[in-house]
């Protein structure tokens, strides 16, 4: 059995080590009754989920909406039936007849309300130019949890072959229940291409079967928990199944980073002659405090989003955080614990040894990314010059973003949903879905309803006002605009009418008014969410290296390796390019919270490997005093490890990228380009080069915040005597 317990003579362990290797069994045990219960608390997290949440709460449109399913259920119908009579009239007898049947159906089911059909009202706008196709419109009541187990109950019934016409379901709450349900499809899809792609490489990076299945046994715990966390949170608050999707990413990716730095730092110490115990308390000291800091730098980038009020993004702010604490928890807790009882086998089961027989064995870990980075410093200015002008070049496409709004093009061609609603814009007059609702609140005569809707109708952009259906002391008209529902012409007439004079209480809703809301709300909270990110970023970088100009430098190269990403976004989904490729239907826009949540995670994650990379060159410099073999040593050190993490996390992300829901299908590819341009350029590249130029005078700081990090600094070194003094070590081999 591996001895756990430090030799008399050796060094004592530190608190922390002590509470985490004290029982060793007895805290795996636990962590494995605790993971157990996460998966039986977070059974079915799946189905409580929701599929919307762009909306501003507390926006005009949003009490618009809500007030008109209230008092007008027709007016804001959710379920729409799509009835072919395929070579006959829609108006022909049998076709009506057949039609009449289903919508008293439908009207006698429970949770569907305010139902209304082409063969009641002979409204132009719900029969298809071509005579062949006509619609019967519905709501369903509650929220998308109900609403979705009602559309589940009635749907096979409605739906396929009824005499002479065929009926699809469509509709606002088909769309959500569709994309909620291809997620969870896509999600099960997702993880078993990443999670035996991640053991191959983790397999190729350590070499040690038993060393490569602790990082992904850390992910999965993380995993597991964070869905208990978001069925918990599910009873008190709205959630984005999306939200699934950045748990298995970040669980994954994240646990194997915190995993791959310690499981290292550890086999370094072994490497060194140190005893297990004694290695694990090194490493605990020094990685232990890395992951720590790490952790909180990637939880404040995704805290940022909580000041939003769409619960798309609150949602990913809860899980986001949720796994990368746990994953941090379970590094710096399971982990330990597990090296301790492995002790020296955590090398074992080598199944590079067969590779590398006969093969020369290199005496030096890391000789390659040594020439990399005394390349860079060589050439410092080059490298920063021709690094910054690529990155900014491939950000140019952003500059040409279009913001909308997500509808059933996220979902692939052959969705039901989405072909309902494609027939309906392709085929239906007057823009059906473009409208805008506006509600009258408060006494009115007939005159005065009569004068705003003249008011309406000589508005720009206006091909006609219907309404006002009266309601007691509400009413409601309809706008119908000239452009499509959400370009820049309906979103000025959304303001115009807004605009517009009543004698009564008014309230505008529609798709183009949830997207002007939403784009307000969201720029109205994003330099709050900005600040948040790089006050708190400068300061726990500046804690953890003392420097004042260093955390300026990790929040502007953080930001400059994100460009490549939102440049990508444009280029490759709002233009189309690689539509065919990838599968997805360009809208021509951006939907308005991605960038938001792309910009959060991407950020935290750049940040990740900035204090891995940062950390262990601020270590080297206290030892020596040399800035240019500090950062030399520091890319030796971590540059493989950074750009290993980078790819797991990046085949984590690329599996993500294969959902048929387009918004997953940008978030996954998108992050993945973002984590490879950071670990590969920025952190290769650009950062060696900018600490080159900028010299000694990196670690300058003024005498008062240099007492104050001398006091509350966090730094992954153990103290050192006069650095001037010490000389420039060298790396020792790993097995």
């Amino acid at each position: 059995m591996t001895e756990v317990n430090s030799p008399p003579d050796g060094p004592k362990p530190g608190g922390w080590t002590r509470f985490v290797t004290a029982r060793p069994r007895l805290s795996l045990l636990v962590a494995l009754v605790l993971t157990a219960l996460a998966v039986f608390a977070g059974s079915g997290v799946e189905k409580r989920l929701g599929a919307g949440g762009w909306e501003d709460p507390a926006a005009q449109s949003t009490h618009a909406t809500k007030a008109l399913a209230r008092e007008f259920p027709g007016s804001q119908p959710n379920l729409l039936l799509l009835v072919d009579s395929g070579r006959a009239s829609v108006d022909d007898r049998a076709v009506a007849a057949e039609a009449a049947r289903l919508t008293a159906r439908l009207a006698d089911e429970r949770g569907v309300t305010g139902i209304g059909s082409y063969w009641q009202t002979q409204s132009p706008q719900l029969r298809a130019k071509d005579g062949h196709q006509a619609l019967i419109a519905a709501r369903i009541t509650g929220d998308d949890t109900t609403a979705g187990e009602t559309l589940d109950r009635i749907a096979p019934a409605l739906r396929g072959e009824h005499g002479p016409v065929r009926v699809s379901v469509g509709g606002p709450v088909a769309v959500r229940h569709e994309i909620q349900t291809t997620i969870q499809e896509d999600l099960v899809r997702a993880e078993t291409i990443a999670l035996p792609i991640t053991l191959v490489l983790l397999v190729m990076v350590f070499g040690s079967a038993v060393a490569a299945l602790l990082p992904l046994g850390i992910g999965i715990v993380a995993i597991l928990g964070t869905n208990a966390v978001l069925r918990g949170l599910t009873e008190f608050t709205d959630v984005s199944v999306f939200a699934l999707n950045l748990t298995t990413a970040l669980g994954l990716g994240l646990a194997i980073d915190y995993a791959l730095f310690i499981v290292r730092r550890f086999r370094e110490e072994l490497a060194t002659g140190a005893e297990p115990l004694a290695a694990v308390g090194t490493t605990l000291r020094t990685a232990g405090r890395t992951v720590l800091f790490s952790a909180l730098t990637v939880a404040v980038s995704l805290a940022a989003m909580m000041v939003f009020p769409q619960y798309f993004l609150r949602s990913f702010a809860y899980a986001g955080i949720a796994v990368v604490l746990l994953a941090a928890g379970a590094a710096l807790i399971l982990l330990p614990a597990a090296l301790a009882l492995l002790g020296h086998r955590v090398n074992a089961l080598d199944l590079r040894r067969l590779l590398r027989r006969g093969a020369p064995r290199r005496t030096s870990p890391g000789t390659g990314w040594a020439r990399v980075a005394s390349l860079v410093m060589r050439r410092a200015p080059v490298f920063a010059l021709a690094t910054t002008v690529g990155l900014v070049l491939l950000g140019l496409p952003f500059l040409g973003v279009k913001f909308g709004t997500a509808d059933d093009r996220q979902l692939p061609t052959t969705a039901e949903s989405h072909i309902v609603q494609q027939h309906i814009r392709d085929g239906f007059p007057g823009s059906p879905g473009g409208g805008l609702d506006i509600l009258a609140e408060g006494r009115a005569t007939r005159a005065q309803y009569a004068d705003y809707r003249k008011r309406l109708a000589g508005l720009p952009g206006v091909t006609r006002v219907d309404g006002p259906l009266v309601k007691g002391h509400a009413a409601y008209f309809t706008v119908l605009p000239k452009g499509e529902a959400v370009d820049q012409g309906t979103q000025h007439l959304v303001r115009e009418v807004r605009a517009t004079h009543a004698p009564f209480r008014t309230s505008v809703t529609g798709t183009a008014a949830v997207l002007v809301d939403s784009q307000h709300a969201i720029g109205e909270r994003l330099p709050w969410a900005a600040g948040i990110i790089v006050v708190v970023t400068l300061l726990l970088v500046f804690l953890l290296t003392g420097s004042v100009l260093i955390p300026v430098q990790a929040v502007v190269l953080n930001a400059l390796s994100l460009t490549a990403m939102f440049g990508a976004v444009v280029w490759v989904f709002q233009e189309g390019h690689l539509s065919g490729v990838l599968d997805f239907t360009s809208t021509g826009d951006i939907e308005t919270t991605l960038p938001v949540l792309m910009f959060c995670v991407a950020f935290g994650l750049s940040m990740d490997y900035g204090v891995f990379l940062l950390s262990r060159i601020k270590e080297e410099y206290d030892h020596t005093g040399d800035h240019p073999h500090a950062v030399r040593y520091g890319l030796q050190r971590t540059g493989g490890l950074i750009t290993a993490a980078a790819v797991i996390l990046a085949v984590v992300m690329v599996a993500i990228g294969t959902s048929r829901v387009t918004n997953t299908k940008m978030l996954g590819l998108g992050i993945a380009l973002a984590v490879l341009m950071d670990a590969m350029i920025v952190r290769s590249l650009l950062v060696p080069a900018v600490m080159r130029l900028t010299g000694r005078a990196t670690w300058w700081a003024p005498g008062p915040l240099r007492r104050f990090h001398e006091r509350f600094g966090i730094s992954e070194g153990e103290p050192a005597p006069a650095p001037v003094a010490a000389k420039p070590r060298e790396p020792q081999p790993v097995p």
